[in-house]
């Protein structure tokens, strides 16, 4: 092997190895400043969920970014959008009459759209919501406290009030997790209601309004 051929492998071997470097580095996380700033509220979950341990917290919290933060969501066809629309739109509905089943609808909804986003499938439930933690911090408490909600066990008849007012807690703050794997330039656009489903909105907009 020539000389000019050993040189120039050395120098393509150097040229990846500084491209990887510079690829690590714009993608890993700059330290607890920068896992906050990414994160948002779910850093402050994080650090409680490890009784205070920040360093802990920032361990798990940097191997999230370390295993999806390379993740690249797909966009949704116009007609993959409306259908999430419509299903949300019917699941607020039905929180009238039964919010239990309502809520068990909204997670669902989360979930396939997320995995139509590119997400980790929905029935890789932690794996998922890891992935969007490091893509949607702020606003993936709502899935969880939608999911834990979805798959808890009813109460008592004299717990049914507060049930109800974390049912829907749990539904208003979800649907900002919703908004934004819809994506940023489409927000939910609202569909021609008969009178009847109208009076079912207005009623479903004050008991969703109600205390937030």
């Amino acid at each position: 092997m020539s000389t000019g051929v050993i040189i120039a492998l050395i120098v393509v071997g150097v040229a990846v190895v500084v491209a990887a470097g510079l690829f690590a580095a714009r993608t890993a996380p700059r330290g607890g400043r920068g896992l906050r700033r990414r994160f948002g509220p779910e850093y402050e979950r994080a650090v409680a969920r490890h009784d205070g341990d920040t360093k802990a917290a920032e361990r798990e919290l940097a191997e999230r970014v370390r295993q999806h933060g390379s993740l690249r969501t797909h966009p949704l066809e116009p007609a993959a959008r409306e259908r999430y629309e419509a299903r949300w739109a019917d699941a607020q509905e039905r929180f009238v009459e039964s919010p239990q089943e309502a809520v068990a609808e909204a997670d669902l909804v989360l979930a396939d759209l997320a995995r139509e986003r590119g997400f980790p499938d929905g029935g890789q439930y932690e794996e998922q919501l890891a992935a969007l933690s490091v893509h949607h911090g702020p606003h993936v408490h709502g899935y969880r406290r939608v999911h834990r909600a979805a798959h808890a066990r009813t109460g008592r008849a004299e717990e049914s009030r507060a049930g109800t007012e974390e049912l829907r807690a749990a539904m208003v703050e979800a649907r900002a997790l919703f908004g934004d794997l819809l994506g940023p330039d489409h927000g939910p656009r609202r569909r021609p209601e008969d009178p009847a489903a109208h009076k079912r909105h207005g009623a479903l907009k004050g008991r969703l309004a109600k205390g937030s």
